[in-house]
């Protein structure tokens, strides 16, 4: 039996967040479709380029993704995973780690996101942590939800 190869991936991602005119919190997620159809609510991320620091990536991957732009206030946690996935070489196993950051909405439009994404929606922040689809990205939401009352 043939050994699968492994790589690895950083990436990085934010929680976007703004307040509503009642002061309250909502938060930025993306949908993307699951390999059985369902659809699924997660935070925008993605691959840090060669050279890029890790807070502009996530800013880049957040207007990329959701049409919207901000300014980070701090780091807010990083998710390991490992994840397989079929290359035209074969199969190769993923170790990747992902570095949430908390990011403000500044300005921008959720219409505008990529096409990657299916849809860029604006949750209430409870909601955003109830639907999101990774336990992984429900605890980036939680400990930013901690953040965001201490501030």
């Amino acid at each position: 039996m043939a050994k699968v190869p492994t790589k690895f991936q950083l990436s990085a991602g934010g929680v976007v967040f703004r307040r509503t005119g009642e002061g309250e919190i909502e938060v930025a997620l993306i949908a993307t479709t699951a390999p059985d159809g369902s659809r699924r609510w997660a935070l925008p991320k993605g691959l840090v380029e060669r050279g890029e620091a890790m807070p502009a990536a996530a800013l880049r991957e957040v207007q990329e993704e959701t049409g919207l732009t901000g300014r980070v206030l701090d780091q807010v946690d990083m998710v390991e995973y490992w994840y397989r996935w079929q290359e035209a070489e074969g199969p190769v196993r993923y170790h990747k780690k992902v570095y949430f950051y908390l990011i403000e909405a500044t300005g921008g439009d959720v219409a505008d996101h990529d096409w990657e994404v299916e849809a860029a929606r604006w949750f209430p922040l409870e909601e955003a942590i109830a639907i999101a689809a990774y336990e992984g990205e429900q605890r980036v939401l939680r400990k930013a939800a901690e953040m965001l009352r201490q501030a």
